[in-house]
């Protein structure tokens, strides 16, 4: 049986990788990054979300503090975790978004997803993103319920990433999600349960099983359409995938959680 201090360095170490992974928080880990080990510590990306989550309610509480208004505190609170995480999960989305909706083959849309440059598609994308969370944080406008919706949706959003992967293939031998490898099964089903526990303590059980059937549900439609059009996905498939959710729970939250209430 493993030590407890050796389990505790495995966690530390797989938070940290999970953090390196979805974060430009310079954070180093013990672990080495090869032989599977991003796979196995995807267990821990709804930890590192919940960080980022948190972040932005310390963002959106300031504001408040400092007599903003909701809209704009809401808008800060969006800035600093798209700051926090490298607007990764957006590059995905904006690239997903050109690929799939610019590209007429396999070829050509993995092609678009792999260019730097962004297209119409992808500016669509990323407004309606901002523009759908801006509005969900700013309805709810209590800083304690944007605190929950912040929290919920950022921890949710990720614990579906290792279900997705390991589910659908890579639709490429190299890139991001390829070298990640496929996170085992005890991963996917610590990473749901903990995006679960985070959705159920911020909404409520009702509310949480409303936003688990939409996570799902758009978790299907997006795998079905990555592996009719490039074949399976890619890191940018799992940026989309992540911002979908966001978007989601957040609009959850905004219809249970608005004035307070």
């Amino acid at each position: 049986m493993m030590p407890r201090t050796e389990i505790l360095k495995d966690v530390v170490a797989d938070f940290r990788i999970a953090a390196s992974f979805v974060t430009i928080v310079p954070v180093a880990s013990s672990k080495p990054a090869g032989d599977g080990a991003i796979a196995r510590a995807t267990w821990a990306l709804p930890v590192a979300g919940l960080l980022v989550g948190l972040a932005g309610a310390a963002s959106y509480a300031l504001a408040s503090k400092l007599g903003l208004a909701p809209g704009t505190a809401a808008l800060l609170a969006l800035v600093t975790t798209t700051l926090i995480t490298g607007a990764l999960h957006e590059d995905g989305l904006a690239d997903t978004v050109d690929g799939l909706g610019g590209g007429r083959t396999r070829e050509r849309k993995l092609a678009i997803m792999r260019d730097s440059r962004i297209g119409s598609y992808g500016v669509c994308a990323l407004i309606l993103s901002f523009g759908l969370r801006w509005s969900a944080l700013a309805t709810i406008a209590n800083p304690w319920a944007v605190a929950l919706a912040l929290c919920a949706a950022h921890a949710a959003a990720r614990a579906g990433v290792p279900a997705f992967m390991s589910l659908v293939p890579p639709a490429r031998p190299d890139g991001l999600s390829a070298s990640a490898g496929t996170p085992p099964g005890r991963s996917v089903a610590a990473a749901f349960a903990l995006g679960t526990l985070a959705l159920t303590l911020a909404l409520g059980p009702g509310k949480a099983l409303a936003g688990l059937i939409l996570l799902s549900l758009a978790g299907l439609i997006m795998a079905r359409l990555a592996i009719r059009q490039i074949g399976g996905q890619t890191g940018d498939i799992l940026g989309a995938f992540e911002q979908v959710g966001e978007i989601l729970i957040m609009l959850v939250a905004a219809a249970f959680l608005h004035a307070g209430g």
